[in-house]
């Protein structure tokens, strides 16, 4: 009975070891597939703010949770079962589908830079964002905006995990595309709602009336967070527009890759490991910045493209139909 006792227990710990490494590769695959997709989650974290503007302070952080919960009913509803039946029904169809998504990443973000060189009308969604009157309609309509734009998003983020997860289970899938649903959507919105109430903690914090050297340091750091915030927005805005073609052109590239064009990746893949080998100190870093440079400039040019297409193509074609839309209603 003994002998039998210490087999069973023998056996639990050997299944339990192999459910921890099970957990921990899981854990691993999410963490390597979610960077991937960090240039999506920059410019996600850098637009949502913008949707609370002109509400009032208490009404930020529940916008910014009704923001959140659709989109995590995007990723885990919607996107994740849509992932999985790809995955397993056409997986011929995930590489083509990226290769949109990175288009689209492309020309949104090649659309921002050439808005800022020359201002021209907005986006709908940014149409949207810039409407007026806080009341509980423009409320709904904001979050509503908002998660339709996570949508496009979320599913880009969703794509690129999907085509980061090496062969395996269903189940380790499931996990894996689950964990990065929730950890960026966490990881996200909690950035989120830390933006859109940092001002109102530097103001608390420069109201002190502390007469002491931590009360004066404190105001000081309050103020520097209120006049420091409207930079900061604009850093993230920069920076989320800088990833959104970088990331987008290097998944082109990769794309082409996958079809055989493999010149474009080899010539970029050489001239990195040739400017880092000139520079002896962050070797790394250096490929890095190199590789994403390059690919922003694929993605730059790739969305010089899409801009006419899109504005003189599809956009007439789609108020078409929407317009026998109306017409049929």
């Amino acid at each position: 009975m003994s002998i039998g006792l210490i087999a069973l227990l023998d056996d639990v710990a050997a299944l339990a070891k192999m459910a921890a490494a099970s957990l921990d590769d899981v854990a691993g695959q999410a963490a390597k597939a979610g960077s991937k997709a960090a240039g999506v989650v920059i410019d996600d974290a850098a637009v949502t703010p913008r949707y609370v503007v002109g509400f009032a302070a208490e009404r930020e952080l529940p916008i910014v949770g009704r923001i959140a919960l659709g989109s995590l009913r995007n990723k885990l509803l919607f996107l994740l079962p849509g992932a999985l039946a790809l995955s397993a029904f056409a997986p011929w169809a995930i590489t083509p589908l990226l290769m949109l998504g990175g288009a689209y990443l492309c020309y949104e973000g090649t659309e921002k830079v050439y808005e800022a060189l020359f201002p021209h009308k907005a986006h709908g969604h940014e149409e949207e964002i810039a409407g007026a009157g806080p009341d509980q309609a423009m409320e709904d309509r904001r979050v509503a905006s908002a998660i339709k734009t996570d949508f496009i998003l979320s599913a880009e983020i969703m794509a690129i995990t999907l085509a980061a997860i090496p062969e395996g289970s269903f189940w380790t899938k499931t996990a894996v595309l689950a964990m990065v649903a929730i950890g960026i959507t966490v990881a996200v919105y909690g950035a989120v709602a830390l933006i859109v109430k940092a001002d109102d903690a530097g103001m608390a914090l420069a109201a002190n009336t502390n007469q002491t050297f931590v009360g004066g340091l404190g105001r000081g750091i309050g103020r520097g967070v209120v006049k420091g915030m409207p930079y900061l927005l604009k850093v993230l805005a920069v920076v989320g527009t800088a990833a959104m073609i970088w990331v987008g052109g290097g998944i082109l590239i990769h794309g082409l890759e996958e079809y055989g064009v493999k010149a474009p990746a080899h010539v970029i893949h050489d001239a990195a490991a040739s400017v880092a080998g000139l520079v002896p100190v962050a070797h790394g870093f250096v490929e890095w910045l190199v590789t994403a440079a390059a690919s922003g400039l694929v993605g730059l040019a790739v969305g010089a493209l899409l801009i006419p297409v899109t504005s003189y193509v599809i956009a007439p074609a789609w108020q078409a139909v929407a317009g026998l839309r109306q017409k049929a209603a």
